[in-house]
């Protein structure tokens, strides 16, 4: 992991520990599972490099994808997407433990065993279906999450409720391209929210280095004020 901290293999991936947390967050947010196959998929490569660890896997497959824009999909971009598998009977049983969909059936999304691990699995999720941008008219951050299912989103949305602090957030609502969205409420504290979501980051390696990046400079820019990494 060039670096960076390397986050140890797992024991097992079904194990409540900040590295599943964050392993699964990241499944969820933008991965899939299949008869046999856990899929999993990072923009960022520290971020596959630290799941590739997580799951003790050796090879991970690196490719350029367009991807359009959550909010307008006349907006293409391309972008670097890595890809690692694991393989076995994981699928099944993770399915079965989180209630995370298996070959399109729909899934329950259950995190409770990840209740003392909050922060990673946030972490994970935001890194795979968030966005974070600047906006410059208000002078503000704006941090929203992304998907195909909303009831991920409402179970993203619970998570965040029981944040510390908790992260107030807008009404779940549709975008251009079929999916769904949510973002911070305006009343959202977001560098106490970015500064939960990323503690102990830099010690654990668990995190992409360009979205954690992204943030904090949004926050500086927001604060005019130095924020540190994000890792405290």
């Amino acid at each position: 992991m060039s670096d960076a901290t390397e986050p140890a293999t797992a024991a097992d991936l079904l194990e409540a520990t900040p590295a599943t947390a964050y392993f699964w967050g990241r499944v969820a947010g933008e991965g899939d599972l299949a008869d046999g196959c856990v899929t999993v998929r990072a923009g960022d490569e520290s971020a596959a490099d630290a799941l590739a660890a997580v799951a003790g896997a050796d090879t991970r497959n690196h490719s350029v994808e367009a991807r359009e824009s959550a909010h307008d999909a006349s907006i293409v971009r391309y972008e670097d997407s890595y890809e690692l598998q694991v393989f076995g009977t994981l699928a099944e049983r993770a399915s079965a433990a989180f209630g995370l969909p298996i070959d399109d059936q729909p899934g329950g999304y259950r995190f409770d065993a990840f209740r003392e691990q909050r922060p990673q699995l946030v972490r994970g999720l935001l890194e795979a279906c968030g966005t974070v941008c600047f906006r410059e008219s208000a002078g503000t951050v704006g941090i929203s999450f992304v998907h195909d299912d909303d009831r991920l989103l409402k179970t993203v949305q619970s998570l965040l409720a029981d944040a510390e602090p908790a992260v107030p957030t807008d009404e779940i609502q549709e975008t251009s391209s079929g999916g769904y969205w949510f973002g911070l409420a305006d009343e959202a504290n977001t560098e106490a929210f970015a500064r939960w979501v990323y503690a102990g980051s830099e010690s654990s390696g668990l995190y992409a280095a360009d979205r954690r990046t992204k943030l904090r400079r949004a926050i500086e820019r927001a604060t005019d004020a130095s924020v540190g990494v994000l890792s405290e």
